[in-house]
């Protein structure tokens, strides 16, 4: 079966482009020109993907994204024609997948699409490359981008796999928040303090839905984040 990508796009031209390239890199694209028929079609079609416009008639796509959020654990990646830097930090901290400005090129959408949806697939298919890193506790397969914790697999964001992985190289050591910008993200300098600290915020509510009385991650104020060097073997 032919994957699904949902284009939540008002501009007609716009979503033509998008839905030709897809057809013709083996993609079923289904187009909304609504906030509220993307939704809709969210839980009709359950799609591998949804591309996701700011800029929407009838509502904010910050706000469908909050809402999706709650139907489908699909990847979004934000479209928009604005070039605020504003727009691009508070797409990423909501937790977005990715993010890209009008114009843009087909073939680098259709590129990010499938590096997304192969960290996806990855993150969900079984894994036997795992490597120990605290024992008992964490678990990474660098190849499958993929991170378990307690042995279950975390639901990550690009950004926060990015912030553990980094943070579970050297336990223990305190990483500041502009080594984390610079270490993970693309572009650290269009990011600031404060989005290092959402994505930890997020990081930090994934794991204490599996363990909420373990304190993974510490805090120094002041400086930044280090993973905690002597995690129990059990969650408490």
């Amino acid at each position: 079966m032919k994957p699904k990508i949902l284009i939540i796009e008002n501009e007609p031209a716009i979503a033509d482009t998008i839905r030709y390239a897809l057809e013709t890199e083996g993609f079923e694209p289904v187009w909304c020109a609504t906030g509220e028929e993307g939704l809709a079609q969210l839980q009709a079609q359950s799609p591998a993907l949804s591309i996701l416009d700011i800029g929407l008639p009838d509502m904010n796509g910050f706000e469908v994204f909050k809402r999706a959020q709650a139907l489908s654990t699909a990847p979004i990646i934000f479209l928009t024609a604005r070039s605020d830097e504003i727009d691009r930090v508070v797409g990423l901290e909501l937790g977005a997948d990715d993010y890209i400005a009008k114009p843009f090129s087909p073939r680098e959408l259709v590129a990010r699409i499938r590096t997304i949806l192969r960290r996806s697939n990855s993150a969900r298919a079984p894994a036997n490359g795992f490597s120990m890193v605290c024992p008992a506790a964490l678990q990474i397969d660098e190849e499958r981008r993929a991170i378990r914790f307690y042995g279950q697999l975390l639901d990550l964001s690009r950004y926060e796999y990015g912030l553990l992985k980094t943070l579970i190289t050297r336990p223990g050591r305190v990483y500041t928040r502009d080594e984390l910008l610079a270490l993970v993200w693309d572009e650290p300098g269009e990011s600031t303090d404060r989005t290092v600290d959402t994505h930890i915020k997020m990081l930090r509510a994934k794991l204490k839905l599996i363990a909420p009385g373990v304190e993974a991650i510490r805090t120094h104020r002041g400086t930044g984040y280090a993973l905690e060097e002597n995690l129990p073997a059990t969650p408490s």
